[in-house]
């Protein structure tokens, strides 16, 4: 049976109303909590992306049981892999060991804020001279690094949860799970393909977890769910070689100006009908997922979602 996870979106709540979805994502009988880590919304319709960061330490404060997971951080621009690496110690120690660092290569979105965007080649590179330098601090290591990307003269973490952390990578692509089977404890994806998960395994990750993550927008009404899920989520099928490279919300209402109502609505389940949401879940399960966190597009409808999980949803997911 896959593990059922609900996702922080930081990109259309604030920070203390992602800290009560927590909470209550906690009471209703979710596996595990991700939280996006974005500098931008997608879309000015959104409206928000607190630092993910702070909300995951309120998030590890008041809860206890939920697994916790980055989804994802990026390592190689914004953040110092150093200072990624010190983060992820403290919410591990702040959860008592529930947190899993989720990693990726980035989006331009939300990395040029502080300088040019690699290309790439070059961000996969990065991302694992990152990992060079995050794996034996969470280890409890002394490092000396001076890489081709990264320095780090000295460095120590001192506060560090007993059982360590484990580390996600995201992938999309043969290059991206070669990385993850050779680095990762878990594989991350954002798409039901059974050949993801394979390439993972060949390259080393067999046996490994593998998470995926299905968009949904529950509401007693079809018709306006629909338009929720246009309005927040239009952006969501232009594919990850467009989203990566697209460098603010300007960009994504531009590039998703053709995309129509129905069209979004062919991507993600609305409406009240369960069956359509155990669809959507479905398609990771049978892919080889073992971890699956759902999306409920709209910060008003979080409350809604909630009741319908406890009622319906999570039951019928147990049953897959």
């Amino acid at each position: 049976m896959a593990s059922i996870g609900y996702t922080l979106m930081c990109e259309q709540a604030g920070p203390t109303q992602l800290v009560d979805d927590a909470i209550r994502a906690e009471r209703t009988g979710f596996d595990f909590a991700v939280i996006s880590d974005h500098y931008y919304p997608w879309l000015e319709e959104q409206g928000h992306s607190p630092y993910a960061w702070s909300v995951l330490g309120a998030v590890a404060y008041a809860t206890s049981r939920v697994e916790l997971m980055s989804f994802v951080t990026a390592p190689i621009r914004r953040y110092h892999p150093a200072v990624v690496a010190q983060k992820a110690a403290t919410i591990g120690v702040m959860s008592g060991g529930r947190f899993t660092l989720g990693l990726g290569a980035g989006e331009n979105l939300n990395e040029h804020v502080v300088g040019a965007w690699p290309h790439v080649a070059q961000r996969h590179d990065m991302l694992v001279e990152a990992i060079d330098i995050i794996r034996p601090l969470l280890a409890g290591e002394t490092i000396h690094h001076g890489g081709e990307y990264f320095e780090v003269p000295e460095a120590k973490l001192w506060d560090l949860p007993e059982d360590g952390v484990p580390i996600g990578i995201a992938v999309s692509g043969a290059s991206s799970c070669e990385l993850a089977g050779e680095y990762a404890d878990v594989m991350i994806a954002v798409e039901p393909k059974a050949e993801l998960g394979q390439m993972f395994d060949e390259a080393g990750g067999a046996g490994k977890p593998r998470y995926g993550q299905v968009m949904l927008c529950y509401g007693p009404d079809e018709a306006q769910s629909r338009k929720i899920a246009y309005e927040q989520f239009r952006w969501s099928g232009l594919g990850w070689p467009v989203n990566a490279e697209l460098p603010n919300p300007r960009s994504f209402e531009r590039a998703s100006a053709s995309v129509r109502e129905e069209d979004v609505a062919e991507q993600i389940p609305c409406g009240p009908d369960v069956d359509k949401h155990v669809q959507a879940v479905r398609k990771f399960v049978e892919a080889g997922f073992t971890h699956v966190a759902l999306v409920q597009i709209g910060a008003e409808g979080q409350g809604r979602f909630f009741d319908f999980a406890e009622r319906e949803l999570l039951p019928a997911l147990r049953a897959l």
